[in-house]
């Protein structure tokens, strides 16, 4: 038996367009549509899934950008999707009147090309130009092309860029800020824009002047210039590594002039305000608060700070929007969301009070706002059996539900609680379990525990119809835990699980496992796992340390081979997460922690499905490759699906995303729902 070493034998398989991968690819998609494509109950669970994804009834999320509020937007008959807009009169009816400004599946049919849809960036103040970038088949390089938002046509002489991991911002109507592909030299080794250039209107971009340089190990170089009227600066920054970066007032002779914050601090002005969110201590504050500090008396040298929150111990920091006059604070307090208005007083300080009540075990978050204008929020309230209802109001008065959107799935006999599972270190760990309320004489079953537990992402409560439908409807329970790694808690939850530590984000997960079958909810044979990105690191993880607490697991896009992901696309920005592997003192954590070489032929796996895109650049396809393939040689039941569009979503539209949930609850439930 072969062993995977420094020396992979499946190596050919990262070469992702090589005709001996395709080939694999295309051989391994066939097993697994005939093992799930093909069951009785697929078509029919696909259809559905399409239906929630193509509702017309669905909430239609928008931003204001002057006098306007625009939205993107996918269906049955527009696939790839519009960019259209309305006003705020319209916007108020139940079928407002839509400008379609850029219809994707009309231009990708002109083109013959797979657009999809990447953001557009309108410039301010005037409002009458965007930026739109289109990725091809949904990978994160764009290509950027200027939009006339006045005639609804592509400026034929304007800014356009080829196919790149480009970043590009307004200065003003004729020079934008851009970091780009300019060939060698250009990238740092994660693949991201090592400079920033000023680029003027009808100069080749090769012409653009250089700006700010970052190193090649940094991990990217981005310039932005503030807008706001009266307040007009222009910023550059290196991003160190994926949590540290360095950020530069350039002054207009060109001179950089250094924000000086911790490099683990996020920092930004506005108006006259400092912001400066901590992950570490500093200035007598704790990791995780808020604090606004006067701009210009900072340069000058001045570190008096307002705090504007501190955390505890079971509350954190979720986000801060500006209104006009406001800032709009949410904190999690054990993963539920509290909302309140922060005013700055003439004098000095801040006033305080909250902006709407939140039910228990829900989510708020804000939608827009208009800080250039006005104090108008829009805000989004769910939860786990609670459809979303699009709040709009202004600070300082009432505000009511604009759109509700209808449930999509039967929640009778639901209930959500929130429990804490024990680690093994003794750390307490919340999870959320969605399913059938306590019944007399019910004993376990299926059960699908999600989980994620990296880069300080937090998984907050929210309505999943999709989920809904797939699972809870068919008598599953849905369980999400909030493992270590992620930002439930804040900074210090994230660090605890950073680098050698990472195994900690694991024990989490494994404890929650337990403790679900410890209450009688599910047994091992009927709970599945399932996480994306870096969940499916944690569920390669689950998979090699903990097979014996999971009936069947899904990976999706997952990060798989820890001592070769720096080597692999994006994945050089990893490394402030996981460790470098090039790095003597982080190689043997990391092979350790890597899934790929843990597999042996010595230890009885779960079915495992394993799902990713060829055009994924940011994790690379060859992860759950090779992984499958090292599974196949080891005798151990893994299906394999690669979609061939998609990116790191791993689909590029309504069709493919249905297609996918088809697939991966399929799967499940045929391994852990009991036999009738």
């Amino acid at each position: 038996m072969r062993l995977v070493t420094d020396e992979d034998p499946y190596l050919w398989l990262e070469d992702i367009d090589g005709e001996a991968a395709l080939r694999w690819v295309a051989e391994r998609n066939a097993e697994t549509a005939a093992a799930l494509a093909a069951d009785a109950g697929f078509p029919v669970l696909k259809e559905r899934l399409r239906e929630v994804l193509d509702a017309s009834d669905r909430i239609p999320y928008a931003v204001r950008r002057g006098a306007f509020l625009y939205n993107f937007w996918q269906d049955a008959e527009q696939v790839r999707g519009v960019w259209r807009r309305t006003t705020p009169e319209q916007y108020r009816k139940d079928s407002p009147d839509w400008e379609v400004l850029l219809d994707i599946d009309a231009l990708a049919a002109a083109e013959d090309e797979k657009w999809v849809w990447a953001g557009a960036q309108v410039r301010r103040p005037d409002h009458d130009r965007a930026l739109v970038c289109l990725s091809r088949d949904g990978g994160d390089a764009v290509v950027v092309r200027e939009f006339d938002l006045a005639t609804g046509t592509f400026v034929d002489d304007g800014f356009r860029v080829g196919e790149a991991k480009t970043r590009i911002g307004w200065i003003d109507a004729d020079t934008v800020f851009i970091g780009t592909d300019l060939g060698p030299g250009s990238l740092t080794d994660a693949g991201y824009p090592r400079t920033v250039r000023s680029w003027r209107r009808g100069t080749p971009l090769e012409e653009s002047v250089l700006v700010f340089e970052a190193g090649k190990g940094d991990v990217a170089a981005w310039g932005m210039h503030d807008a706001t009227p009266g307040f007009e600066r222009d910023f550059v920054s290196r991003w160190l590594d994926f949590f540290r970066s360095e950020t530069y007032l350039l002054t207009p002779d060109a001179s950089l002039v250094r924000i000086d914050v911790p490099d683990d601090a996020n920092a930004y002005a506005h108006r006259r305000h400092l912001i400066v969110t901590l992950k570490s201590d500093w200035l007598g504050q704790p990791a995780g608060s808020l604090l606004a500090f006067d701009f210009d008396a900072f340069l000058a040298g001045d570190r008096t700070a307002e705090v504007l929150f501190t955390p505890d111990e079971r509350t954190a920091l979720a986000g801060h929007s500006w209104t006009r006059h406001h800032l709009i604070l949410e904190t999690l307090r054990d993963v539920s969301t509290h909302i309140e208005v922060l005013t700055p007083t003439p004098g000095g300080g801040w006033t305080r009070r909250p902006l709407t009540d939140v039910p228990a075990l829900s989510r708020v978050t804000v939608v827009d706002t208009d800080p250039d204008v006005s104090d108008e929020y829009f805000l989004d309230v769910s939860g786990f059996l609670q459809p979303s209802a699009l709040h709009h109001g202004r600070i300082g008065a009432d505000s009511e539900i604009l759109k509700q959107s209808p449930a999509r799935f039967d929640a009778a006999g639901l209930a959500v609680e929130q429990h804490f599972a024990t680690s093994q270190d003794g750390t307490r760990v919340p999870y959320f379990v969605i399913g059938p309320g306590p019944a007399p004489g019910a004993g376990p079953g299926p059960a699908l525990l999600y989980g994620y537990g990296g880069f300080e992402v937090p998984l907050v409560p929210s309505y999943d119809a999709v989920t809904g439908r797939a699972w809870l409807e068919r008598g599953g329970t849905y369980v999400i835990a909030n493992i270590r790694g992620g930002g439930e808690y804040g900074p210090d939850w994230h660090q605890a699980a950073l680098g050698a530590d990472r195994p900690r984000a694991f024990e989490d997960f494994a404890a929650v496992a337990g403790d679900l079958v410890a209450r009688g909810i599910t047994t091992p044979a009927m709970l599945g796992a399932a996480g994306g990105s870096n969940g499916g690191l944690l569920m390669g993880a689950m998979l090699t340390r903990y097979p014996h607490l999971f009936g069947a697991i899904v990976a999706q896009v997952p990060l798989l081979d820890m001592l070769r992901f720096h080597k692999l696309l994006a994945g050089a920005s990893w490394t402030a997460e996981y460790g470098n592997p090039d790095n003597e003192a982080d190689r043997p954590h990391l092979r350790e922690l890597s899934p790929y070489h843990r597999l042996t032929a010595d230890r009885v796996y779960p079915p495992v499905l394993l799902t990713t895109s060829t055009r994924d650049d940011r994790v690379h396809p060859g992860h759950a490759r090779k992984a499958a393939a090292r599974l196949r040689e080891l005798g151990h039941a893994v299906l394999f699906h690669e979609n061939t569009g998609g990116g790191h979503a791993g689909a590029g539209d309504n069709e493919q995303s249905a297609h996918n949930e088809a697939l991966m609850h399929t799967f499940l439930w045929q391994h852990l729902a009991p036999e009738a």
